[in-house]
Formats: structure tokens, C-alpha cells, sequence
């Protein structure tokens, strides 16, 4: 989408898709972003704990943490009044520590993880409020993306035909890989899914199948990785959720009093407390029948697992060990992964490894003071190895 003029004050954008294009008269200060940063990273542990988890920290050794990419990223997109970031109550000073520049009133803090769903339904009944024509995308803090301005062109051509559209949109990344920890949406459109500049209806989600079935879906050039980032109308999803969600949306009653005013801490933490733990993939996406995909082209990387970052990292050596650290030595060592907070300490490491049954139980290293675990990804093994200090 490129702007193109500035007409009353009000931007003026090109969006194309193939053989779809139109000039739209959009103000931006309609459009939102809803950053969801309440997750517990459990799955990256030792370095990612429940006082400080993953989307605080940069695991990936950008220089920056991963909410605090989310926002500058999205602050490119909207107005960075217009963001609003979701979490846990016990991570407001973390937030607040690392996005300074955050709206006072644009902290929405869950008294208890309640999965996407209720946090989702918190946030856009917070946006009807404030304002009743938001369109809003909705993304988790821990992506990476390789493009940023291919990105921001994206969202921002997607903002555009939802605008326009009563439509639920995810956005849809072409797999690489048979990855068992992403979920996969079928676009409807056959083999020509991949190929596909438009958005397309959803045909079938499934939820982080096996390996083998991953395999089958990439075979059939129709699904996609479910990037988990979503773009709507605030009350488009509030009509979707309040029909298949009525458990979770009939907490909410009475927000049009409650939120925004001294006794909305209350109100959330009674919702909350009540509520049941469900995504919105399982509770609206795969079931509405307005669910729509854009195929999307930057490069996209969901941090949710260390095989993701194992994955993410280039430039691994002959032996398959990828590391984080400016001077490490291996020997009888292969599909390591080797983090270390002091990248300029010498790591040396040597593995004697003995099978038994299904898993790797003997090594042997020449540091003092490391902690050790091993994963198992797929059908390799890849170790991860953390030196405390």
C-alpha cells in the first residue's frame, strides 16, 4: 500500500491485490493494535522463567527484547496511541520498564492467563468503548519478521480490505517444514493457494498435528503455518465471539459501565476468575464462517520453541551446532544449540553420548557450573547446552 496523497487531512493509499485494486480513503486513527504479552514461555526454560518469560527477553540476540520489537513495529503501522498491549498484572512493571512510551490507559493487565480468548474479548470490548469503528489487528509478542517493510505493507493492505469486508482475517506463512508446533489453516483454492496475492476463505484448521500429517499438508500445496496475527473489525469479532463464545463474552456484561472507570480492575477480575481457558482459534476461528487467510511473503519466525530458534539461527557449522557465542570449541558434538549470557567467555564442549531406549543420557563436559537439557525435536536430537555463568 503506498500513500499517495493527504485528502482533508485523512491519508490516502493505494492497496493491490491481483486483479483487486482500489483507492481508499482510510483514517489511520481508526486502525489499532492489540499486542498479547501475557504468555509464561515455559517452553524456553531455564533462560525464560515465570518472573521474567521469553517476549522480556532477547533470546534471539537482536539487541532488543521481543515485545519491545512487536511495538516498534507496529508503531509503523498505527498510531502508537492506538496500541495497546494485554498481560498479566505481575508483568506491568516489565512492560512499563521496556515500552516507556506506552499510553497510561493502554495497559490492559489479566488478573489470570485465561488463554487468547479472554484476552481478546477484554481488549476489543476496551476498543468498542473508546471507539466503535476500530479496525484492529492482533498479534503475539514473540515473532520475528524478516522484512519490516514488506510486513508493514502487508498489514497495511490487509487493513484496507477488511475495512471493507466483514471478514475475520489470519495471516497465512508458506511452511518450509513439516514444524509439529504450528498450527495449519487450509485455504480454499487448491494447488494455486501458494501462488495466491488475495485473500482466501478458510476452509479447515488444525492444531499442531503430527509430523507425518504436517508432511501430507505440505504435500497438498493448500496449507498454511498460522502465524497467530489476526485482523478485523473490533465489532465484527465482538458479533463472532459473542456467538460462539457466549461462556466468555457473557462475563463481560456490563462492560460499557465498568470499563475505563475506577472499577474496572474488579469487573476484569471477576470475568476473569470465571472464565474458561480457550483460544480463539478453537472457540471462534474454526467455526465462524467468516474466516479469511492473506498468504503473506516477508520472512516470519514464531519463537515458541528453542527448535524454533535452533532453526532461526544462520550460519551453523559443518556439524550442524549452532551458537549464540563469539568463541566456542566442540569436539564429538553435533545439533547443539549453545546459548550463553556472556558471549565473550570461552565455552569448550565434549560429548560422550550412550542411547538408551529412546533418549540420550550420558554426556560429559569440560565446564564447571553448566546446566544441561536435551530436547528432542522431530526425529533429531538437538542439545541445548547453557552455561549458568
Amino acid at each position: 500500500m503506498k500513500q499517495i496523497s493527504n485528502f482533508l487531512n485523512r491519508p490516502t493509499y493505494l492497496y493491490t491485490f491481483r486483479n483487486h485494486t482500489k483507492l481508499l480513503i482510510m483514517n489511520i486513527n481508526h486502525c489499532y493494535c492489540v499486542i498479547m504479552a501475557g504468555g509464561s514461555g515455559t517452553r524456553f526454560w531455564p533462560l525464560s522463567r515465570n518472573a521474567k518469560p521469553k517476549q522480556f527477553l532477547d533470546v534471539a540476540d537482536t539487541g532488543k527484547t521481543f515485545v519491545r520489537h512487536t511495538f516498534e513495529r507496529f508503531s509503523r503501522i498505527v498510531p502508537k496511541e492506538n496500541i495497546l498491549i494485554v498481560t498479566s498484572a505481575k508483568y506491568s512493571e516489565l512492560v512499563r520498564e521496556q515500552i516507556p512510551e506506552l499510553g497510561e490507559n493502554n495497559l490492559l493487565l489479566e488478573p489470570y492467563s485465561r488463554n487468547t480468548a479472554p484476552c481478546i474479548a477484554y481488549a476489543t470490548y476496551t476498543l468498542l468503548k473508546r471507539d466503535p469503528e476500530a479496525l484492529v489487528i492482533v498479534t503475539p509478542s514473540d515473532h520475528l519478521i524478516d522484512n519490516d517493510d514488506l510486513f508493514v505493507e502487508t498489514i497495511s493492505r490487509v487493513f484496507g480490505y477488511v475495512k471493507d469486508n466483514e471478514v475475520l482475517m489470519t495471516l497465512g506463512v508458506v511452511p518450509t517444514r513439516p514444524d509439529t508446533n504450528y498450527g495449519y489453516i487450509q485455504a480454499v483454492g487448491g494447488r494455486e493457494a501458494y501462488r495466491s496475492e488475495n485473500p482466501l476463505p478458510v476452509k479447515t484448521f488444525t492444531e499442531k498435528p503430527d509430523k507425518d500429517l504436517a508432511q501430507i499438508f505440505i504435500n497438498t500445496g493448500e496449507f498454511f503455518w498460522n502465524s497467530g496475527i489476526f485482523i478485523w473489525k473490533a465489532k465484527t469479532i465482538r458479533e463472532e465471539m459473542e456467538k460462539y463464545l457466549p461462556e466468555v463474552t457473557g462475563l463481560f456484561k456490563g462492560w460499557e459501565m465498568a470499563l475505563g472507570t475506577p472499577v474496572e480492575t474488579e469487573f476484569v477480575a471477576r470475568a476473569f476468575t470465571d472464565s474458561a481457558n480457550i483460544s480463539i482459534d478453537y472457540g471462534v476461528m474454526e467455526k465462524t464462517s467468516r474466516a479469511w487467510i492473506c498468504p503473506v511473503k516477508f520472512g516470519w519466525s514464531d519463537f515458541g520453541t528453542w527448535e524454533s530458534l535452533y532453526n532461526y539461527i544462520p550460519g551453523k557449522d559443518v556439524n550442524g551446532n549452532a551458537f549464540n557465542t563469539e568463541r566456542t570449541l566442540t569436539e564429538n558434538t553435533r545439533d547443539t544449540l549453545v546459548i550463553s549470557p556472556n558471549k565473550s567467555k570461552l565455552i569448550a564442549i565434549e560429548f560422550v553420548l550412550r542411547k538408551f531406549c529412546n533418549g540420550w543420557i550420558k554426556h560429559r563436559y569440560l565446564l564447571q557450573n553448566v546446566f544441561m537439557l536435551i530436547l528432542f525435536f522431530s526425529d533429531i536430537k538437538i542439545r541445548l547446552y547453557i552455561p549458568c555463568r
